[in-house]
Formats: C-alpha cells, sequence, structure tokens
C-alpha cells in the first residue's frame, strides 16, 4: 500500500466532502475524464497518423446490480503504470492540464479536466475503486487501487483492448443516500442529459429490452418475458448552439428552447451568438413569452446555464446576466478557467466580459427591435416593461443609461407608447420639459385639472400608471438635456399657472391656510385649472404618487409609511366656487371651515389619496348642496 504523495486523508475528505456539494456530480468528472482520453488519442491519431477515426471512440456504462459496481470505460489514450501513479497518485495533478499546456500552440485541443481532483469526487460513492489502464500501444495493463483513504497500490492486470475502466463498488445505501441508485437505467439517462449530453463522443448505457420469442405472447400470460441488455447511446454528441446558424430551422430553435426550459409554448425570440476574439463563447439566449410568475418573489433564480465545452458546470449562473435581464433564458457555452473543480467558476476577467458581451448583445437587439419594429417591441414590452423600469431604479440608477432608450409611456397627444427620443423629438419649439401625469390609469390622468392645463399649453404628458415608474424618472432626471417634471409640480414652468395673490385676497388665503394647517404646505390661487375648482399639486422632491407608494408599504416599514409629499391646495380663482369662499369669508366662518374641507377632501379623491373620515365628507358635501 503507497499513501498518496501529497496529501493526508483529511485533505481527501475536505475535497470529496466540501468542494462537491452534489454527490451524483461524480457520474460527470468521470465521463469527462473518459472524453479527456479519448481526446488525447483522438488528437494523436490526427498528428501521427494512426488510422483512428472519431467514430471509433465511445464511453461504456455498465451496471452490475448485485455487485453494487458501477464501471465506466473508454478506448481513449490509456494509463502506464508510471502515469497511474503520477495522475491518481497525486491528488490535484492533472494529466489532462499538463497535455494541454505542452500543446498549446496547437489548435483543436478541447480538453476538459485541468485540476485532476475531478476523479476524487467518486469517493463520494464509493467504498473502494479499481481503475484498470493500458496504454496505447503497450503490452501490459496495470491497476490502481484505492479505498479513498490511507492510500493506494498500484498492480499487473489484464485488459483486451488500450483505454481505461473505472470500476466503483458502490457504499451500502443509507436512509438519506440510495448509492443504488445510480445503477439504474432512468438515473443514468437522467445524468447523462443533465450534464453530459454534449461531449463529442456516444456515452453509452445498457438498457434491458424483451427477447422476441414465440412463447412470449398473448397465448401465455403468465410466461415470464425473457430480457437482454442492448447498448443505447444516450447524448445527442452536437449541441445546437455550435451548428452553423443556417443550417438551423425556426422550428429546432424553437424546440430546443422547450427542452430546455419546459416552457410548453414557443419563445418570443432567440439570439444565436458565437463570438471569436479576446475570449471566445457561443450563446443561445431566448425571451419567453410570458414572464415567470414568481420574477419577483425571493424564489426566482435567475441565471444562464454555462457550459464548458459541452459539459454542464452551473445549472443557474446568475453572474452571466443582469437582473434587469433576469428574464432571459438559456445558456453559455466557453472555454473556462475552473478553480478546483467543474462545480466552483473562478470568477476572473474572462467571464465578465463575456457577461458584459451577453448584456451589450441583449440591449443592442432590443434596441434594434424598438427602432425598426415598433409593433414587435411593443408586445415585448408590454410583458417586459416593468422589468426594465425596476432596472432603471435598482442599484441607485447605476443602470439607467443602458435602459433609459428602451421604456416606453402613453402619449396622450400621440395616443401610443413612445419612447423618451419620440417625445424629445415631438416637442414644440422652446418646450424645456418632458411633462408626465402618474395615476391609476390612463383615463383618471386624462382627467386630472393639472393635465387639461399642460396638454391645453401645446404640450404632451406621459401617462405613468405603475409604482415603479416615477422612481424611474427620478433616476434618469435629465434625458437629452430635458428634465422632467410632472404635471402636479408647484411650478410646471408654464407661464401664468399661477395668480398673484392681492392684498384683497390675502386674507381669506391665510385664513385657508390656517384652517387646513398640517393638511397642506401652502395655498395657492390658480390659473391652470380650465372648468375645475381645485387641484393638489406638491413642492419638494416626494410627489403625490410617491406619497401613495410609500403609505402601501408593509406595515413594519414605518419610516417608510411616514413619508408625506408637501401638498398645495391650488383654487381656481375663475371658478364660481372662489366668490363662495370670499361670501363665507365675509358672512360664516364656520361654514367656510368646513367648505374648505370639503374642497380639500376633494382634491385628494381627484388624486386617489384616501380620505381620512369619508363619512364626514359625505356629510358635509351634502350640507353645501342643500
Amino acid at each position: 500500500m503507497k499513501n498518496f504523495k501529497t496529501e493526508s486523508k483529511k485533505i481527501l475528505d475536505m475535497m470529496i466532502n466540501s468542494i462537491y456539494t452534489h454527490k451524483e456530480i461524480f457520474f460527470r468528472e468521470l465521463i469527462s475524464n473518459c472524453s479527456d482520453a479519448i481526446d488525447k488519442l483522438y488528437y494523436k491519431s490526427l498528428s501521427e497518423n494512426i488510422g483512428l477515426n472519431r467514430g471509433d471512440f465511445d464511453i461504456k456504462i455498465k451496471s452490475d446490480k448485485e455487485n453494487r459496481v458501477l464501471t465506466f470505460s473508454d478506448n481513449g489514450i490509456g494509463m502506464t503504470a508510471e502515469e497511474l501513479e503520477s495522475n491518481l497518485g497525486t491528488i490535484a495533478r492533472s494529466g489532462s492540464l499538463a497535455f494541454k499546456n505542452e500543446n498549446e500552440k496547437k489548435e483543436d485541443i478541447d480538453i476538459i479536466g485541468q485540476f485532476g481532483v475531478g476523479f476524487y469526487s467518486v469517493f463520494m460513492v464509493a467504498s473502494k475503486v479499481q481503475v484498470i489502464s493500458k496504454a496505447y500501444g503497450s503490452d501490459t495493463a496495470n491497476m490502481w487501487e484505492s479505498n479513498g483513504t490511507q492510500g493506494y497500490e498500484i498492480t499487473p492486470a489484464e485488459r483486451e483492448g488500450y483505454g481505461t475502466d473505472i470500476i466503483i463498488y458502490l457504499k451500502e445505501d443509507t436512509d438519506d443516500d440510495k448509492y443504488s441508485e445510480f445503477l439504474e437505467y432512468y438515473k443514468q439517462r437522467e445524468l447523462i442529459k443533465k450534464y453530459s449530453d454534449y461531449i463529442h463522443y456516444p456515452i453509452k448505457i445498457q438498457q434491458e429490452v424483451p427477447v422476441s420469442s414465440p412463447e412470449n405472447t398473448e397465448d401465455n400470460p403468465n410466461k415470464k418475458i425473457e430480457t437482454k441488455l442492448e447498448w443505447e447511446t444516450i447524448n445527442s454528441m452536437v449541441p445546437l448552439w455550435r451548428k452553423p446558424k443556417n443550417e438551423i430551422t425556426e422550428e429546432e430553435y424553437n424546440q430546443f428552447y422547450k427542452d430546455l426550459t419546459y416552457d410548453y409554448m414557443d419563445p418570443f425570440m432567440h439570439f444565436h451568438i458565437d463570438v471569436e476574439g479576446a475570449v471566445d463563447y457561443k450563446a443561445l439566449l431566448y425571451i419567453p413569452k410570458k414572464c415567470p410568475e414568481a420574477y419577483f418573489s425571493k424564489y426566482f433564480e435567475r441565471g444562464l446555464k454555462l457550459y464548458s465545452n459541452g459539459v454542464l458546470i452551473m445549472d443557474k449562473c446568475k453572474d452571466l446576466i443582469p437582473e434587469y435581464f433576469g428574464f432571459v433564458q438559456g445558456l453559455v457555452d466557453c472555454e473556462l478557467s475552473l478553480n478546483i473543480s467543474r462545480e466552483t467558476v473562478q470568477h476572473d476577467r474572462q467571464l465578465q466580459r463575456i457577461a458584459s458581451n451577453i448584456e451589450k448583445q441583449i440591449r443592442k437587439e432590443l434596441q434594434d427591435m424598438c427602432d425598426n419594429d415598433r409593433q414587435k417591441y411593443e408586445e415585448f414590452y408590454k410583458v417586459y416593461g416593468l422589468q426594465l423600469k425596476v432596472g432603471v431604479y435598482n442599484n441607485w440608477g447605476m443602470d439607467k443609461d443602458k435602459l433609459q432608450d428602451l421604456i416606453m409611456f402613453y402619449s396622450i397627444k400621440q395616443d401610443k407608447l413612445i419612447t423618451f427620443k419620440d417625445y424629445v423629438n415631438n416637442m414644440v419649439e422652446g418646450q424645456k420639459y418632458i411633462y408626465y401625469a402618474t395615476g391609476s390609469s390612463i383615463i383618471s390622468i386624462k382627467k386630472m385639472p393639472q393635465t387639461e392645463k399642460v396638454l391645453n399649453s401645446g404640450y404632451d404628458v406621459l401617462c405613468m400608471t405603475e409604482n415603479v415608474d416615477e422612481f424611474a424618472i427620478k433616476y434618469i432626471g435629465v434625458y437629452n438635456e430635458k428634465e422632467f417634471k410632472n404635471v402636479t409640480d408647484g411650478d410646471t414652468g408654464i407661464e401664468n399657472a399661477t395668480e398673484e395673490i392681492t392684498d384683497e385676497d390675502k386674507p381669506l388665503i391665510d385664513f385657508l391656510k390656517e384652517t387646513l394647517t398640517g393638511e397642506v404646505f401652502d395655498v395657492k390661487l390658480s390659473k391652470k385649472l380650465g372648468n375645475h375648482p381645485v387641484c393638489l399639486s406638491t413642492e419638494g422632491e416626494v410627489s403625490l404618487e410617491m406619497e401613495k407608494v410609500f403609505r402601501n408599504m408593509p406595515e413594519g416599514d414605518l419610516n417608510a409609511q411616514s413619508v408625506r409629499a408637501k401638498k398645495v391646495l391650488e383654487i381656481n380663482r375663475e371658478h364660481k366656487i372662489y366668490d363662495k369662499l370670499k361670501n363665507l369669508f365675509e358672512t360664516n366662518k364656520d361654514d367656510l371651515k368646513e367648505l374648505a374641507e370639503v374642497l380639500l377632501d376633494e382634491a385628494k379623491l381627484i388624486e386617489g389619496l384616501p380620505v381620512e373620515d369619508m363619512g364626514r365628507f359625505v356629510e358635509l358635501a351634502t350640507k353645501f348642496m342643500i
């Protein structure tokens, strides 16, 4: 028995119990080792003309259920006794990495393994492992054997042809771990399709099939049906994303999406990306027709599948896709720098570059659609517009410049969804601001008195009907040197919108301010109300719509719930209601106080704000109607 050269049992235990979080990973690692061995021999055949073709190679997985033995076999390069000693006797030494380094200047080297610890994942499920290997061109075979604790033995062995057999004696089943499951056809098929479907060589497993015979008929229902084992190739070998785009039909793209995501609907669109340069990668990305129901919940997990040379590394790599494009589904395939195991991806510049390129590509595709196929983009935006707007203000507006040209709002003048670019291009001469209004619906916004004044002045108004809208606008701040202006702002920049308070008016206005102390920040006379008697405007950064959002925050968030806008009650000086106020100021100040309450509640209702005492409002309103 030889001890492991560089590491103790403690380190080996750490590697198989800490580095790998799922026991099934060993299945992927061993298949990748087999693939690497075949790659080496295939490359040798290309460079030395030894007469082997790609079709001559395969990987076979055989189950012996009675003895609880699982065998992985390949007809690759094989190993000598010295190579068994070097590669398997020293933890974290990789023959694949050495081979790659020796041939790094040569093209078409596609070796998966790099660090050599993947093999040791087998001890998560094995009580003993035997590796019988015969190097190509050698007359002798050798066996490396270990129980994964103290060390290993290397002894002469017999093997019919070149290649390697990895023979795994599975641990006994426990209540928590059913190791025998790895002997079953259905489990082996599942793991191959999940992790190794795009390995370049056939991966074959044995399946029981009935033997046809005259006795096995309906006339003999009690006759036991005989079966035999047949090899079945499980993996598809050629990834769709590695095929030339002009060879893939729309139906193939759609079917691949459904297989990938289990969605029953065709995707809204797809992007097939093939990049060569500072970093090489391929990506196949899809936008679903429907957004996931749990998208904004803590349970939603964004991310793309990450492959390295056709081997699945991560099922959800969130670092490949920004949060605001989290609805994008798909995969990326590249040659990655891996640290320790294929289960952990090194967060280096390579991955960051790929993520940056993918973000730019998605944004470009969406912008092209917005500019050149507005009808299709509107279909997309009705599903994902909210996600883009949330992306504008997430991370304190860090990504606003990337997204501001992709968001749209309903234009009252143009009667359709438009972008900020569309709005600015249609601004009237001398217009300083991009005007917008917030409300529960487009209909309610159109009926707002403040909206009426802006429209009558010849300016367009964008309708913002979702809670996130105004927060996003606040982070954008300025678009194309034009500031955003809420129509409910105290100063909308429209001339003659506010009446000057004369000496004659001042006593009445001061009385109203005192009456409504604590309810409003100020009382003004206005020219912007048209036929409306009153409205609410605001001063400061918090708008009426923001106040509504803060009011609806969870009960535990007391700081948010207490945020209030600085409300200004604006009274239409040209409306008969002002004459009524002046008359009551001279004749009945008690009634004037009650009428002031009614007008304030009326203005609140117009804005969709709550009236604290609806019963009193109805009572007072009825009083003044009689």
